[in-house]
């Protein structure tokens, strides 16, 4: 009887040590889960930062802006003054 108690409290011991093991590693899964899921909301607000830059340089508005600083165009009504040293 008595090693049969034994026994029992060593596969109680053994259960209870591996659903302690299992928890840990659920905690961790958990926690990598989190991480994830963040970087994919990372990803989706960057996603939708190059769809709104990329409409964008599809504007009338940017060709304009880009013609001026990139290669100094100017509109045919336009004055420019420029510093004396420039």
């Amino acid at each position: 009887m008595l090693s049969i108690s034994l026994v029992v409290m060593l596969l109680l011991g053994i259960l209870l040590w591996q659903g302690k093991a299992l928890e840990q590693e659920l905690a961790r899964y958990k926690e990598q889960e989190r991480s994830l899921t963040k970087k994919v909301e990372e990803e989706k607000a960057r996603t939708e930062e190059i769809d709104r830059q990329k409409e964008y340089m599809q504007t009338d508005e940017y060709m304009e802006e880009t013609a001026r600083d990139r290669l100094g165009l100017v509109k045919d009504n336009e004055i420019i003054f420029k510093e004396e040293g420039e």
